[in-house]
């Protein structure tokens, strides 16, 4: 009988560990705009492009993959926005303050992905070492590609870096934080990185830039060309990731409007991907 306890128990605190291990995976959606025939192969087709930040709740941490970017940026001015929201203020619909957020995960360092990691004052900002330098200071060289970069940005990560917010790290199927793996994408000269979370329904892959919307991934077709740096680059990553997750489903494009009507929706404009 005592034997019998023991094992129980052993379970129970085994099941225990494996639940704290797995992530909650949020969409918060603070813009939108409309694109056509440039993002697909046929020029009837028409989709919704939303910019997102992804919540990744688990373990005691509210981690984000990706800041976001204020619509009242020069830079961003450009983009034809239907909807706009400050990036922060989404999270007021989880009933979550930005000086909660824990970790921010840059995926990659253009405007719609680093501009507002400063309105979360608390969070611990991760960065491959690599884009870092390339970001900071390579890109700004002779040859360097730095045409979608912005220089206030690399204020603002550097400043950040100063306060002692950045963590710099290395590595390929790298877990940075528990349940939480990186991926970056190619290095000619620097490709986005996508994110590997554990979850209750097991690998969940969000794949930020390497995938724009579905039909990239459903096509194996690169983002368009106007932004892609490396082809190649990409349809590695993404098949890739096909090998990492069980269902195709768990592979979530960086700015495919349809995701919201793909998973439970919380509120308007925040759905839970599961």
């Amino acid at each position: 009988m005592k034997k019998l306890c023991l094992f129980l128990l052993g379970s129970f605190i085994s099941c225990l560990a494996i639940s704290q291990n797995q992530c909650e995976v949020y969409a918060l959606k603070y813009s939108a705009i409309m694109h056509d025939s440039t993002i697909t192969a046929h020029e009837k087709d028409s989709v919704n492009i939303d910019f997102m930040i992804w919540l990744i709740k688990g373990n005691g941490k509210y981690i984000l993959m990706d800041a976001g970017y204020l619509y009242s940026v020069e830079s961003a001015k450009s983009f034809d926005v239907i909807d706009d929201l400050r990036p922060d203020s989404t999270l007021q619909k989880l009933a979550l303050k930005p000086e909660e957020v824990t970790d921010i995960i840059l995926s990659y360092q253009h405007l719609d992905h680093i501009n507002s990691i400063d309105m979360f004052p608390n969070a611990q900002v991760w960065v491959q070492k690599d884009d870092y330098t390339y970001f900071t200071t390579a890109a700004w060289q002779k040859g360097g590609v730095n045409s979608e970069f912005n220089r206030k940005e690399v204020k603002k990560l550097i400043e950040v870096h100063e306060k002692g917010r950045v963590t710099l790290f290395e590595g390929y199927n790298k877990e940075i934080i528990q349940g939480l793996k990186i991926f970056p994408g190619s290095r000619n000269p620097s490709l986005p990185q996508y994110a590997l979370i554990k979850t209750s329904l097991g690998n969940m892959a969000l794949a930020s830039d390497n995938i724009w919307i579905y039909y990239n991934s459903d096509f194996v077709t690169p983002a368009p060309s106007f932004r892609t740096f490396d082809a190649n680059g990409y349809i590695k990553a993404m098949q890739k990731m096909q090998t990492l997750v069980n269902d195709e489903k768990l592979i979530v494009p960086g700015y495919e409007g349809s995701a919201f009507t793909k998973f439970p929706i919380i509120t308007e404009g925040v759905i839970r991907v599961k």
